[in-house]
């Protein structure tokens, strides 16, 4: 950011930029990104900043946390299962008894804003409140106007589970005196208002540091966006900025758009988490907002940074009779889809010969992969992705870290061979 108490010379340039910039970040999306009857989020009878605030409740995929499996949408109830115990998420739905149906615009603005809840008690940080605090006052009203024009649900849910020392509330004033500062965005006037927008909605409303960071033993933020196991979750979120993991430096912001709108493009497919996100939120963000975060995205990407995996010695596959065992169970079971030589089918099925996420140092994501299958986000643009099935009941831990240790050092993939512990470990379940 820059100095703001800069040469006085320079106040009036840059008053013209920081105007320009707030007034991106306040102007109304495609309307048709939230008026569109064929959306389930769309009603008959919203006003403007009803309209505006279901938008930008998507673009924070409020409902995606706030809804348990088979339950009533944004009623909570869902649990997140972390190191520090089990987060229940709360109703948001405008029940005045179990939701937030007795609360103001202020109480919700506290909430995001600050981590407090009406009655001044401090949240957990399960609540991204870290990443909310810069959301615009402006969009969280409009936000909270979305949430009171819902049904009202009448669900009480069970308290949260935090284990001993972390469910003594008070420690959250050492915490944030740690790790949260609060404060809106504010624009950066040395870059453009679309770059701005960008980094809005992915430092804020986005929240895209809740998952793509690494978390200290009292859950603070490390390194920003670097990459990190997600809370609560047995899924590696790579690193936003290291072009050996998922950064784009080199990507074009075409691509970029495409993967964060349909989940699948010939360089990449987005799977667990990360594909529910995009299915949830990002396909249904406008043109300008994926465009706008895509030029952020790039811009951030360090094509010198290295953060990847501590690469194995190179050698060949029959030095190890691991890796053996591994060409065999690719050639069985992997074989028909991702090829002889790795390259899978464009748009289809991805290749794993040099694809940067099966050399990460955490070999997580694709063990995960391998005991869960699943699909590419359903999308507008994939609508009928092509699946992966699920191998946990057909193949034994040593099989799979065999195989796995076999497609990362495969067709000039090089990086350390996975252990039995590897995928015992990557079989804990963190969310339900």
């Amino acid at each position: 950011m820059n100095d703001f108490t800069a040469l006085t010379g320079r106040l009036e340039e840059l008053a013209a930029h920081l105007v320009a910039g707030a007034a991106l970040l306040f102007l109304a999306t495609d309307a048709a990104a939230y008026g569109n009857s064929d959306d389930p989020f769309y009603r008959a009878g919203l006003d403007s900043q009803q309209q505006r605030g279901a938008y930008l409740t998507r673009a924070g995929n409020c409902m995606g946390c706030h809804t348990a499996r088979g339950g009533q949408p944004f009623a909570g109830g869902r649990r997140l299962t972390t190191a520090f115990g089990v987060f229940v998420t709360p109703n948001i739905t405008p029940d005045e008894e179990t939701g937030i149906g007795n609360w103001t615009e202020a109480d919700f603005w506290h909430a995001l804003h600050e981590g407090k809840s009406p009655d001044g008690q401090l949240l957990y940080p399960a609540f991204p409140y870290t990443e909310y605090t810069k959301v615009t006052r402006q969009d969280a009203n409009a936000i909270f106007a979305y949430l009171q024009s819902l049904p009202a649900i009448r669900q009480t849910n069970p308290p949260h589970a935090i284990r001993f020392p972390y469910n003594f509330r008070p420690l959250l004033h050492i915490w944030r005196a740690l790790h949260f500062t609060p404060g809106e965005y504010v624009p950066d006037s040395s870059k453009t208002t679309q770059w701005n927008r960008g980094a809005y909605l992915v430092q804020g409303l986005g929240h895209c540091n809740a998952c793509h960071t690494n978390r200290s033993l009292l859950g603070g933020a490390d390194n920003e966006l670097a990459g990190g196991q997600i809370m609560g979750m047995n899924w590696y979120a790579p690193s936003l900025t290291s072009h050996l993991e998922a950064g784009s430096s080199d990507w074009t912001i075409d691509e970029i758009v495409a993967l964060l709108s349909i989940g699948i493009t010939d360089r990449a497919v987005a799977s667990g988490p990360m594909a529910t996100i995009i299915r949830q939120s990002l396909q249904h963000l406008s043109e300008e907002d994926l465009r706008a975060m895509a030029v952020y995205l790039q811009s951030i990407s360090d094509s010198k940074s290295d953060y990847a995996a501590a690469s194995a010695a190179p050698a060949p596959i029959s030095a190890y009779s691991s890796l053996v065992h591994g060409e065999q169970l690719y050639q069985t079971y992997c074989q028909d889809c991702h090829g002889v030589s790795g390259k899978g089918v464009p748009g289809v099925y991805p290749p794993l010969a040099g694809n940067r996420s099966v050399v990460m140092a955490s070999p997580l994501n694709t063990i995960r992969s391998i005991l869960e299958g699943g699909y590419p986000a359903t999308t507008k643009g994939n609508p009928r992705p092509y699946g992966m099935p699920p191998f946990q009941q057909i193949l034994h831990d040593y099989e799979i870290a065999n195989l796995v240790s076999y497609i990362r050092n495969a067709w000039g993939n090089s990086a350390d061979r996975v252990t039995v512990y590897d995928v015992e470990q990557s079989r804990r379940i963190g969310v339900e």
